[in-house]
């Protein structure tokens, strides 16, 4: 029996949430940072933890700067 990445208990059949190649309960799948639930393939991962696209993902590991998008907000590392 698969266990749950997040409360590490047994995950049955009926409560399974498929998501970055493990298997979940449903309330455990939830945005690292806001708390979200989250739904399978509808979020984006690093370091193997969920986080919610919009805003927690593109806020902590997208293009740093002014407006968070587009051509005038992205910095160069140096």
């Amino acid at each position: 029996m698969p266990k749950c990445p997040k409360c590490a208990k047994e995950v049955y059949f009926a409560e399974r949430v498929t998501s970055l190649g493990k298997d979940w309960h449903r309330p455990c799948l939830k945005c690292e940072k806001c708390g979200k639930t989250l739904s399978p393939g509808s979020h984006a991962e690093h370091d193997g933890k969920p986080y919610c696209n919009n805003p927690c993902y593109s806020a902590q590991f997208g293009p740093k700067g002014f407006g968070r998008g587009g051509t005038e907000s992205h910095t160069f590392a140096k």
